[in-house]
């Protein structure tokens, strides 16, 4: 018996078996929508397709039409003939959750990835998250230390905010992931990778086992070549499993790579069921969902954790502005932080875009005299690269400007300080003082 089909008998064998079971008849099949006779089953409502007794695929109920059901199969070459029958699997909505999720790799549905026995299942958690009362949420009032010295310094996160993180491909998304889950001091990092290669899935994972980071990370991979459900569920599970540590207590990372992904993949599903393409060709449902979706991280009631989100948002040929995605989550983030390419072809990482980056609970988190610092340097680095050109082409005295001339002078050492080596940890107290000696170093 493989791990997978373990996962599937333990994950039926611990269901309430006193929930009803339906059933009913394959009329359409598409390869994308399949349509069976109705029956009573709420949207996201889990199935399988029977046919001659076997189990021929998975998918879920994503709507319904003219008193039949709607179903998003997992796989889009399910051998699914017109005597085949959709039967509901009890518990569809909930996701089996438990410590020994920690340093496991798991898919959409929960099974295992890394060739090892499923995990235990002790607890079980909506996978559609539960709501709070937004007035009953403990506030952002505590830094979370990155380990990366520009955001400890400039763009300082506090437990429970969500930031986006956004850049065009080969920016340096990753490597500024893998540095956050390596010196983060949260409790557990939860990870969401969506709509990756399957290459860089097993890259990713294989460099967190090496750096000893794996066995604090719960990840959910859900690669590209997957149907838009399965990534579409891969994120809400990466969400519900960091809920669940957030209710024990814990101060969670969550971060998920990337939003992007997740839209596109929602934006299939809406096209597919007939929604009319808006934006760039995105339907409503799929822009909807990103507030939706990140809503459910941040501060938990009093007497729980945190989750602290970090989401990658991939800016189509380097557009940070225009980009549907960008917009929408920029709306209902906390901050972003903005990757340049500029920078990243100068060879200086993390290739943060400073002027173009910010951390709305800054003020909220740290001390007074640290928030200036942080707004001086800022302004800095804004003046110089804004002017730069004309001092490259001989047009700029010195002494025309003296904060333009602080800024020069101080150059070196600015581009010295937002540098950082990715093996390199820079916690958040040295960050701060680096910071406060630096824009002291010129009167």
């Amino acid at each position: 018996m493989t791990p997978a089909t373990k996962h599937l008998a333990s994950r039926l064998s611990g269901l309430d078996v006193s929930e009803p079971v339906y059933a009913g008849k394959v009329l359409r099949y598409d390869g994308t929508i399949l349509e069976c006779a109705g029956f009573p089953a709420a949207r996201g409502t889990r199935c399988r397709i029977m046919s001659g007794g076997r189990n021929e695929a998975e998918g879920e109920i994503a709507g319904f039409s003219k008193g039949h059901n709607l179903v998003l199969l997992d796989r889009n070459d399910a051998a699914v003939t017109t005597e085949a029958w959709v039967q509901t699997i009890p518990g569809g909505l909930d996701i089996a959750v438990s410590p020994s999720l920690l340093g496991r790799v798991t898919d959409a549905d929960g099974a295992p990835l890394d060739e090892r026995p499923a995990p235990e299942a002790v607890d079980r958690w909506p996978l559609r998250g539960r709501p709070l009362n937004p007035l009953a949420r403990t506030a952002v009032d505590t830094p979370l230390d990155t380990g990366i010295r520009s955001i400890n310094a400039t763009l300082s996160v506090g437990r429970g905010q969500r930031v986006g993180i956004v850049a065009g491909s080969g920016v340096g998304k990753s490597v500024l992931i893998e540095m956050m889950i390596r010196n983060t001091d949260a409790d557990v990092v939860v990870l969401g990778l969506v709509g990756e290669r399957a290459r860089e899935v097993g890259a990713f994972v294989e460099q967190l086992r090496s750096m000893d980071a794996l066995k604090r990370c719960a990840v959910v991979a859900v690669p590209a070549d997957r149907s838009p459900t399965m990534r579409l569920r891969g994120a809400m599970r990466a969400t519900a499993i960091a809920e669940y540590f957030r209710a024990q207590g814990r101060h969670v990372l969550l971060i998920l790579d990337s939003l992007t992904r997740v839209a596109h993949a929602r934006r299939e599903i809406g096209l597919a069921l007939g929604e009319q393409p808006t934006a760039r060709g995105y339907p409503p449902s799929a822009l909807s969902m990103i507030p939706t979706l990140i809503e459910r991280a941040g501060t938990g009631l009093p007497g729980e954790g945190t989750i602290t989100a970090f989401y990658t948002v991939l800016a189509d040929g380097d557009d940070t502005t225009a980009d549907p995605v960008v917009d929408s989550a920029r709306a209902i983030l906390d901050g972003h932080i903005v990757l340049s390419r500029a920078i990243a072809q100068k060879g200086l990482y993390p290739a943060i875009d400073l002027p173009a980056s910010i951390s709305r609970v800054m003020n909220d988190i740290v001390e007074p005299d640290h928030a200036r610092a942080a707004r001086e340097l800022r302004r800095m680095v804004a003046l110089y690269t804004e002017n730069r050109d004309m001092m490259l082409m001989g047009a700029y005295t010195p002494g025309m400007d003296a904060e333009l001339d602080r800024a020069i002078a101080l150059w070196p050492k600015i581009e010295a300080f937002l540098s950082q080596d990715s093996n390199e940890t820079a916690p958040f107290q040295d960050a701060r003082d680096g910071l406060m000696a630096l824009t002291g170093s010129v009167t």
